[in-house]
């Protein structure tokens, strides 16, 4: 689990390291001055495994590294993201510690898990299907005690290819993680994920690792903050070498095309969130490259970084708005109707079919989540006054305490209509927060089946999915096929928006804006901040279509007054946001 993204060029400084199919190559190292002395205490040391569906990479792992941890007395934790029979077996068999999520969280949450279930002063975080060499613990910790003002280690990882050839030209690097900074210790710019050990320390000073992040930056996005710090340094001990294996299946050429193509479309999302995305043009011009490169040179390369670049050009045309579009806004107007939108309806029967059993699910969660206090808020046009009956009756049968509070919008906008709402109906003492347009269509037992998913799944911002014929301009709120619900990094502002009590204090009263344009994206940065989960219920999808978004006020209004808003305020990026990081069906 974890693999990084496979580093296909050579950087200065970064020697290409790759071996096929020989366990017996000489430990890397020898220039190594871990040896020398020592001049603090020799730390204690936790090796930490996430896992998830790879047990026979796992006892590989685990048959490696087990012997060294009993020499150094290491505990070793292995995390499994997700139920899992197969890895928790091997590493009952095999001796190790065992946690296992309940649903699969993602690589980073697995490593915050095996922060708090371990004990040591560093811990070493290993991928699952790596296998180290003699001396890699014993080294590690040595390079600790030699080096206290450093707070996170690496090695070299030299990338393997098992049971099946893969010829390569010699020209680019191998299609998994590998590293080599030669054989003398020397201090590094990053630390891959398959071989990071970081002192418990550092996660008090710096924070532990983002949740948020998808694969493609995961741990990378924890070093900058490591390097922004008074501690920054990180550290490449050469005796401290593991193989990066691929084996079986895993290791034929279409299989490590069908990764690197997914790796390439999370590159590409890391890239805009740091802001260094390259244009389209440059993408398209390193995909000409790829593909002449492997019949050119006779190198497997060829194609599997061809793949790599297809998935980054896949993810910089997901949704691409005209050049002018300001990055907090979606870029699309979502609008649906016409034959698209007839098209729409009758895939939307088609889901409503397939969501059934998820329905029946959520139904009965519902039944069973204890009552809760809500409090609703909603701002109603005289046009749309027998629509918010419906909305009113809606919610009014649910089984939960709804206060309702509604009112006229007057000379005023959405967010300063809603404070005033607030003001009048304090929002302490409610379990939930409530904000409902006037212009949507609620599915049966709606409340009940939303406050169900956002307690079950601990979501602080929570959405209905949109129908597929809904206006919706961000692609990532319409309803996926069979999802219950997603782990989002975004929730709008409406048509519907659920907030929990604990977000209270940082999110009201509400800035004074009178359309709230980029105020979801400024709660998207909010969140990810503090931890909250956010996320898109879809199974219970609402319909808004009365009107398209910006119908009702002027378009170039509303990003003016987003505009300034964010000016000093963090924000999500449009690339960032419109994306899902996890599916509970």
């Amino acid at each position: 689990m974890g693999e990084r993204p496979c580093q296909l060029s050579v950087h200065p400084g970064n020697r290409t390291s790759v071996r096929f199919s020989d366990h017996r190559s000489r430990t890397p190292g020898t220039g190594s001055d871990y040896r020398r002395f020592a001049v603090s205490p020799t730390p204690s040391v936790s090796v930490a495994i996430p896992t998830r569906h790879r047990a026979e990479y796992l006892r590989v792992a685990l048959a490696s590294l087990l012997p060294q941890a009993r020499e150094q007395g290491a505990e070793v934790l292995v995390v499994v993201d997700g139920p899992d029979a197969d890895s928790e077996l091997v590493a009952a068999q095999l001796g190790a510690r065992v946690i296992v999520h309940d649903e699969p969280r993602g690589l980073n949450a697995a490593r915050n898990t095996a922060i708090d279930g371990t004990t040591g002063d560093l811990i070493a975080f290993v991928d699952d299907d790596v296998r180290v060499r003699p001396g890699w613990l014993a080294a590690l910790r040595a390079a600790a005690a030699r080096h206290p003002d450093v707070d996170c280690f690496t090695g070299p990882i030299v990338a393997r290819i098992e049971d099946h050839r893969y010829p390569m030209c010699g020209r680019e690097g191998a299609p998994v993680t590998f590293l080599d900074l030669g054989d003398a210790d020397a201090d590094a710019p990053h630390a891959w994920g398959a071989n990071m050990t970081i002192r418990r320390s550092a996660f008090a000073r710096v924070g532990r690792f983002d949740e948020g992040r998808e694969l493609y930056g995961d741990e990378q996005e924890w070093q900058d903050r490591l390097r922004a710090s008074d501690r920054p340094r990180i550290r490449y001990v050469a005796a401290a070498g593991l193989d990066h294996r691929r084996a079986g299946d895993d290791a034929r050429l279409r299989s490590l095309m069908r990764a690197a193509r997914a790796r390439g479309r999370a590159s590409r999302r890391f890239d805009v969130h740091k802001g260094t995305a390259p244009s389209l043009a440059a993408e398209l011009r390193v995909l000409a490259g790829c593909v002449w490169h492997g019949p050119r040179r006779r190198c497997f390369n060829g194609p599997v970084m061809a793949a790599h670049s297809v998935g980054r050009i896949e993810a910089a045309l997901a949704s691409r708005p005209a050049p002018s579009t300001p990055d907090f806004l979606a870029g699309t107007s979502g609008t649906v109707g016409g034959r698209r939108g007839a098209l729409r309806r009758v895939a939307d029967r088609l889901l409503d079919v397939l969501a059934l059993p998820a329905r029946a699910r959520l139904a009965l969660a519902a039944r069973r989540t204890p009552r809760r206090r809500v409090l609703a808020l909603a701002v109603v046009r005289d046009e749309h006054r027998e629509r918010f009956a419906r909305i009113e009756a809606a919610l009014r049968a649910s089984r939960h305490d709804v206060e309702l509070a509604a009112t006229a919008p007057g000379d005023r906008g959405k967010f300063e209509n809603l404070n005033a709402l607030l003001a009048d109906h304090p929002a302490a003492g409610h379990d939930w927060l409530l904000l409902v347009d006037d212009d949507v269509d609620l599915p049966r037992r709606f409340l009940d089946a939303l406050i169900a998913a956002a307690e079950r799944h601990d979501l602080t911002l929570a959405q209905p999915a949109h129908r597929l014929h809904s206006h919706a301009a961000w692609s990532v709120t319409r309803r996926r096929p069979a999802a219950l619900a997603r782990q989002t990094a975004f929730v709008e502002i409406g048509p519907v928006t659920l907030i929990a009590a604990r977000a209270f204090a940082d999110l009201l009263p509400f800035p004074p804006l009178r359309m709230g344009w980029g105020l979801d994206v400024h709660w998207s940065a909010r969140a990810r901040e503090q931890g909250w989960r956010l996320g898109v219920v879809d199974a219970v999808p609402v319909l808004h279509a009365a009107a398209p978004a910006a119908a009702a006020y002027s378009r170039e209004q509303a990003t003016a007054e987003a505009r300034a808003f964010l000016s000093d305020r963090a924000y999500l990026p449009r690339d960032e946001a419109n994306r899902t990081l996890r599916t509970w069906r």
